[in-house]
């Protein structure tokens, strides 16, 4: 699976728009998000869709979460609201 290019950050755009918008985190570089000194999120795409790799802040390790869909990056940011609380 790889990086997300261009044109996925493209359909992901309003995601970033929303994520760029919560207070503890910072765009390092083109979609990818740290908190504090860690890295946070970042996405991936493949024949499959697209998807986020996210560090929940009660595990170590990052979960892929799939975000091709509204519905999936309405979920997602549900997600990650809650875990920078």
């Amino acid at each position: 699976m790889k990086h997300a290019g261009p044109d996925a950050f493209a359909m992901l755009e309003p995601l970033l728009r929303d994520l760029r918008a919560l207070p503890g985190l910072s765009e390092r570089s083109l979609g990818v998000f740290y908190r504090r000194s860690k890295a946070f999120l970042h996405f991936h795409e493949d024949d499959g869709g697209l998807f986020a790799d996210f560090r929940f802040a009660d595990r170590g390790d990052f979960e892929r979460v799939r975000v091709s869909t509204a519905a999936e990056r309405k979920r997602f940011l549900a997600l990650v609201r809650n875990g920078l609380q």
